[in-house]
């Protein structure tokens, strides 16, 4: 799940590690893909393991992850219109959220005038 994914990503950044492995899923993918075009990942490859596939995802240490927020959690999910999202971290920051486009920042969703379930925010 994505939560496993930014959790290890946060900790491989303070450990000073270049790559993080895990198994991949859409979401996953759709996380790291976000993560790529905003900065946080220099690169991202998928690579088989027998049946199993698995996502490597390398830090760029030129825009290190300073913080994460998680807004929507298995227990807690939060839904928001495109008129209710807001820049994080007077726009530093990313916002991510699942709509029925994909997964998507606040930024292209408030554009594209969707809205979805708000799932974290990084900086």
């Amino acid at each position: 799940m994505y939560l496993d994914f930014l959790i290890r990503l946060k900790n491989a950044q303070q450990a000073n590690q270049k790559m993080v492995r895990i198994s991949s899923t859409k979401m996953d993918k759709a996380v790291a893909d976000i993560l790529k075009e905003a900065g946080f990942l220099s690169k991202i490859e998928l690579k088989k393991k027998g049946v199993k596939t698995v996502l490597e995802a390398y830090l760029n240490p030129q825009k290190p992850i300073r913080g994460l927020k998680f807004i929507s959690r298995p227990s807690v999910i939060r839904y928001s219109g495109y008129k209710d999202l807001k820049s994080v971290k007077s726009g530093f920051g990313l916002l991510a959220i699942s709509t029925s486009r994909g997964v998507m920042t606040g930024e292209e969703a408030k554009k594209n005038r969707v809205g979805g379930q708000t799932l974290f925010q990084i900086w």
